[in-house]
């Protein structure tokens, strides 16, 4: 799907799927009426009805199985930033502990790498330029000043391993989130919807053309579902990009917080 449909308002978007949709439906309809009244209309005669249930079930089905992919993908994307979110933020907290240097420095490398995060990894991101070979400088920093820690007392010596506990699991949530967006719906799968969409609209043109009232209320209720289909798994197809798309809001909180504590220590 293009870039710029996905990046289109989902009123927009609903507009020209719709549109799009009802156009290509019409353009079917008239064709078969037309062809309805030449030697065609025999050859529609014999076209069983009994075959507009298993088109429809198999639209339905290639539907389905790539809907659960994308939500899937889309909350997976969700998921992983939350996870990122509340890792950072409890290393936020357990500097906390540390002295006041360690703290300073260990706040001023969160906050690096979540400007990183939103200002470069973000857009490359919703475009899918985004790699894992880029290293998260600043997050390892962290994590090797974690290491390096030697805790002076009890108190540092419990927030230690949870500090390296949280940024390992930020580091994963990180890599999940360039991974899944990577994730998209491939020109494969969009044509085989659209294909199955488009024999199912002409099968019904034909078992209905010697009636056209009902051919053309059937065509426009069967032309709903496709677009109503595209119209969801295009709005949700690219976790990054588009006006449904995951945010870095959550690890702007992270921040927030983090000033806010700062200001009132």
């Amino acid at each position: 799907m293009a870039d710029w449909l996905i990046n289109l308002p989902v009123s927009w978007m609903a507009l020209i799927v719709f549109v799009t949709t009802y156009l290509i439906a019409g353009g079917i309809y008239l064709v078969v009426t037309t062809l309805e009244q030449t030697e065609w209309a025999r050859a529609f005669k014999a076209v069983s009805p009994g075959m507009l249930p298993p088109l429809g079930i198999l639209f339905a089905l290639l539907v389905g199985f790539i809907a659960v992919e994308v939500w899937s993908n889309f909350d997976k994307a969700k998921a992983a930033i939350a996870t990122e979110a509340s890792a950072l933020r409890a290393v936020v907290v357990l500097a906390g502990t540390l002295p006041q240097e360690q703290k300073t420095r260990i706040d001023a490398l969160i906050n690096r790498h979540i400007e990183a995060a939103v200002n470069q990894e973000w857009p490359e991101m919703a475009h899918q330029r985004a790699t894992l070979s880029p290293l998260p400088t600043a997050l390892i920093g962290a994590l090797h000043d974690a290491l390096a820690m030697k805790p002076a007392d009890d108190r540092e010596r419990s927030a230690q391993p949870e500090m390296v506990r949280a940024l390992h699991t930020a580091l994963d949530a990180r890599r999940q989130r360039i991974v899944i967006s990577e994730s998209a719906v491939g020109a494969v799968k969009w044509i085989g919807i659209l294909l199955q969409g488009l024999c199912t609209l002409v099968a019904i043109a034909m078992v209905h053309a010697d009636n056209r009232r009902a051919c053309a209320m059937t065509l426009m209720l069967f032309a709903t579902g496709i677009a109503l289909s595209v119209l969801l798994i295009a709005a949700y197809s690219r976790p990054f990009m588009g006006a449904n798309s995951v945010g870095p809001e959550l690890l702007k909180q992270v921040v927030t917080s983090e000033a806010t504590l700062g200001t009132s220590r």
